[in-house]
């Protein structure tokens, strides 16, 4: 096992990633920009390093500062998170060629999953079915490319979806209605592209109507084992980006003995997918589902997610011991005999404003007091997993979520209630928080019947 680890994030997941280290006896470092010297994840290491200026791409995107506070502090493994550099090859071969691992997919499998395109040739590869449109990225300047791309729309049939290849969080995606809309369609998402992501590239998909977001986690080692943990359901989402998480899925086309056999058909495309590259240690797949429960691949996060805790509430297993463990080289144990017990649902409390689109509402948190009681909390029940305390500022700089309150329980209504017990008890001030939203899905016809869908979210911040 590693002896000191340097955390190459932020917020709750450098304090989640620290927490585990400490049980297990490992040092850890943090690194921090100039905006968060008295973040809460700083303060928890035992190490801290200063790597930037508020700004993510001078401090925690800086590749060389953080390299720089490798060498100065003498760890032996990173773990980056999610986000920031968790998922770029480049980093972790700088990380290898440092002589440090990497606590993630190697470089290569980083490589076939940090592109749609070859993400979506290898589940061809798999034998699982993406979403029915282009398997190669559009000539948009040509007008057999333009020509091309109404001729796979006719085909898959209207309304489709132009994406850019190097998009995510909704940027570069636009929904055409009909074949008059689709030059434009590809012109701007290839601009939005080229600007967010330096990559013009854009192609096509079947719009998929009434959708629903459902991942399964899964963990391989490099002993050839490659484990399914179960699915999460994600589609309470506003611009595109999760806000509720839960599993198991609560969606009709999961109930009865088809609905189990379509469950366990998930879980095997996921792992065709995973194990074609060799993939090692955690990684989501990704599907969207149509209203008749036809699961379509999406795409791979090769790193933990956000929802990890959903997970780990059913499955009583720590996601970060494991990621370690395999880092480290060992063989994983059998995980195909775990058991799902119960149901968990995540929900995350961010500093924006849902009755003005969601808007980031940046600010002081002066009060911040849990249902529960002060600090971090874990139990069978529930878990807060935060990321500031009172005296915290939420910066324009970075993501504007507070924390992660989880819950579970025996059965959904019973973790439905917990989690809103929770909600109900914290307190966050002068903040503008989305606290009383969260509360209002709990309590809306359509969650507790498990009968929505992506765009469910929006429709109902716009209900009195």
């Amino acid at each position: 096992m590693f002896k000191k680890v340097l955390v190459c994030n932020r917020g709750e997941i450098a304090r989640r990633v620290i927490r585990t280290c400490k049980r297990l006896g490992i040092a850890t470092v943090a690194i921090y920009s100039e905006a968060d010297a008295e973040a809460p994840h700083v303060k928890d290491a035992d190490e801290a390093v200063l790597v930037g200026p508020p700004p993510a791409k001078d401090s925690y995107l800086n590749v060389e500062a953080i390299l720089a506070a490798l060498k100065k502090t003498g760890a032996d493994a990173v773990h980056p998170g999610y986000g920031f550099l968790s998922e770029k090859s480049g980093f972790a071969r700088a990380v290898a060629e440092a002589g440090v691992v990497f606590i993630g997919p190697p470089p290569d499998v980083l490589d076939a999953f940090g592109d749609k395109m070859k993400a979506r040739h290898v589940a061809l590869s798999a034998g699982t079915s993406p979403v029915p449109g282009t398997d190669e990225p559009i000539a948009i300047d040509t007008p057999e490319g333009v020509a091309h791309a109404k001729e796979v729309a006719g085909r898959v049939g209207y309304p489709v979806v132009v994406k850019a290849v190097g998009g995510g969080g909704g940027i570069g995606m636009q929904v055409v209605q009909d074949e008059a809309g689709i030059e434009r369609a590809l012109k701007s998402c290839s601009d939005r592209g080229k600007a967010s992501f330096s990559d013009a590239r854009v192609y096509l998909e079947r719009y998929v109507s009434q959708p629903r977001h459902i991942e399964v986690q899964v963990f391989c080692d490099t002993h050839g084992q490659a484990f399914a943990l179960g699915e999460r359901e994600c589609s309470v989402q506003r611009r595109h980006q999760k806000i509720v998480e839960e599993s198991p899925s609560p969606a009709a086309f999961f109930t009865g003995e088809e609905g189990e056999k379509r469950r366990q058909g998930l879980y095997d495309a996921a792992l065709r997918v995973v194990k074609k590259v060799g993939y090692v240690g955690a990684g989501t797949c990704e599907f969207i589902a149509d209203d008749a429960g036809n699961l379509f691949f999406l795409e791979v996060n090769a790193r933990l997610q956000v929802e990890h805790p959903v997970t780990e509430m059913v499955t009583e297993l720590d996601l970060v011991e494991l990621q370690l463990r395999v880092a480290s080289g060992e063989k994983l144990p059998d995980l195909s005999t775990v058991k799902r017990k119960g149901h968990a649902i995540e929900a995350r409390v961010y500093a924006e404003d849902p009755s003005k689109g969601f808007i980031p509402k940046p600010g002081p948190i002066d009060e911040l007091t849990w249902a529960c009681g002060a600090g971090e909390v874990q139990s069978r029940a529930l878990r807060i997993e935060s990321g500031v305390s009172a005296g915290s500022k939420i910066t324009p700089f970075y993501d504007p979520m507070i924390a992660k309150v989880v819950a579970w329980g025996e059965t959904r209504d019973a973790a439905i209630a917990e989690l809103d017990r929770a909600l109900a008890g914290t307190t966050i001030a002068p903040a503008t928080t989305n606290l009383s939203f969260l509360r209002k899905v709990l309590a809306s016809d359509e969650f507790r019947e498990g009968r929505y869908d992506t765009k469910f979210a929006e429709v109902l911040a716009k209900r009195p």
